[in-house]
């Protein structure tokens, strides 16, 4: 029996896989709030948390495409009834994706102030990102085996259980962050940026534990790695590898973004830092629906259900465009006290006003193609979201930021070749799905 979209359908997944994305930014935006607030240096350590932690999202980006690929695979076996047949593949997958994780830690840690250098990093935000760093980047393996086993659920057809971890990650993350950076007086020293950097690793080992538990009590997926290999491996291999180099390029603009808003100087980059986590909270609560595309559109691909298929991208387009517009309302009401939840440094606020509007606005253009990116990652097109990345990045994102920044614009320099970059991202993508599938549906 093929799969018939509906609303509640679409719900079912999109909201649980919602609440899951939006905790994923929180940890970083519960970093960025809490140290923005602390009594000593609050702007250098601003700074400091959003340079390292540009580079640690980099690196869980690159390397946590596993995920994509993971629920792509199992999506669309899933929809043409052999799941039985791919069940050894994820921990192999996983496998490899861990004793690649080690090899990072074991390269960048040693080298952590030359990589934070590179991002302009100096003087006081440089000791205090090398800091942060040489903490966090311990993490790196359990947020990828946390990554890998959501991939996993998702191809299931499972968002509830990924938000069920996600939001118990994240409540643990905060009440750590808060304990361990502002200290408890006689108990528990104030450990500042340092602080926030232990309370993610924790955060991140608890959602590991708990998702392996999960994994292997709700489903009949193994986590042995059992051999010979699976014959879709090299197929993954390619799909990760696709996805690694478009990562590379997204990774290229926020690395242009955050350089050159470290450039312009501290108040500068801390300012870009909110901007940057607040439009990642963005693009995590569109990640809802990006999910919902990805997981049903590769079932439906399995299922060569190519009317429903179209019907979903169409749907999807809808949804993406309200919730964007939401954000972009929510965000006009509540425009000033945003701003004093990360920081009350007079001159951070003043470039964090500046130029929050164009965050906003962009939103509506943001969620179409968070919406596509779920949709070709789904059906495991991952070499047309790699040269479309490729283009927007080198081809628009590159010349506008050092255009812009040639006449001096700072960070609405970053923020309108930000903006330019969606645009160039999310349109070729709705045109090059139109083209290939309303034709299959005449058929």
């Amino acid at each position: 029996m093929k799969t018939k979209v509906t609303t509640s359908l679409v719900n079912k997944i999109a909201i649980p896989a919602l609440i899951a994305g939006v905790a994923e930014p929180l940890l970083s935006i519960t970093d960025t709030a809490v140290v923005g607030n602390v009594d000593i240096d609050a702007t250098e350590a601003l700074a400091a948390v959003g340079i390292a932690g540009a580079f640690i999202s980099m690196l869980v980006w690159v390397f946590g495409q596993t995920r994509s690929a993971i629920s792509a695979l199992v999506s669309q076996y899933l929809g043409a009834n052999k799941l039985d047949q791919i069940k050894t593949l994820p921990a192999q997958a996983i496998g490899i994706i861990l004793l690649i994780s080690i090899v990072v830690i074991s390269i960048s840690y040693p080298f952590a102030e030359y990589i934070l250098r590179f991002y302009n990093a100096e003087g006081m935000v440089l000791n205090y990102s090398s800091s942060y760093f040489q903490i966090r980047i311990f993490g790196l393996p359990f947020t990828l085996l946390t990554f890998a086993i959501f991939g996993v659920f998702r191809g299931l057809q499972n968002t509830y259980i990924p938000m069920i971890i996600a939001i118990l990650g994240t409540l643990l993350n905060i009440g750590l962050d808060i304990v361990l950076v502002y200290g408890i007086q006689d108990l528990i020293p104030a450990m500042h940026v340092e602080g926030a950097a232990y309370a993610s690793i924790v955060a991140q080992v608890f959602m590991a534990i708990l998702s392996v538990i999960l994994l292997l009590k709700k489903t009949q997926i193994p986590l042995q790695i059992r051999l010979p290999l699976h014959e879709e491996l090299p197929k993954m291999a390619i799909m990760i590898l696709n996805l690694i180099i478009r990562t590379i390029a997204l990774n290229t603009a926020l690395y242009f973004g955050t350089a050159f808003s470290t450039k312009y100087g501290a108040h500068y980059s801390a300012a870009y830092t909110i901007l940057l986590n607040i439009w990642l909270f963005g693009a995590f609560i569109i990640d809802g629906y990006s999910s919902a595309g990805n997981i049903l559109s590769g079932k439906l691909y399995g299922e060569k259900n190519y009317i429903e298929l179209v019907k979903l991208s169409e749907r999807l387009i809808r949804y993406a465009i309200m919730v964007g517009v939401i954000m972009l309302i929510i965000g006009g009401i509540l425009y000033f006290p945003i701003g004093w939840v990360f920081t009350k440094q007079t001159a951070v606020l003043d470039e964090f006003y500046a130029v929050f509007w164009l965050v906003l606005a962009m939103q509506p253009v943001c969620a179409i193609a968070f919406v596509f990116d779920g949709i070709f990652k789904g059906l495991a097109k991952m070499a047309v979201l790699r040269n479309v990345l490729l283009v927007s990045t080198f081809a628009v994102f590159v010349p506008t930021i050092f255009l812009l920044d040639y006449f001096d614009l700072k960070l609405y320099a970053v923020w309108i070749a930000f903006t330019l970059w969606m645009i160039a991202r999310g349109f070729p993508l709705v045109y090059l799905f139109r083209k290939e599938f309303v034709p299959k549906t005449r058929s």
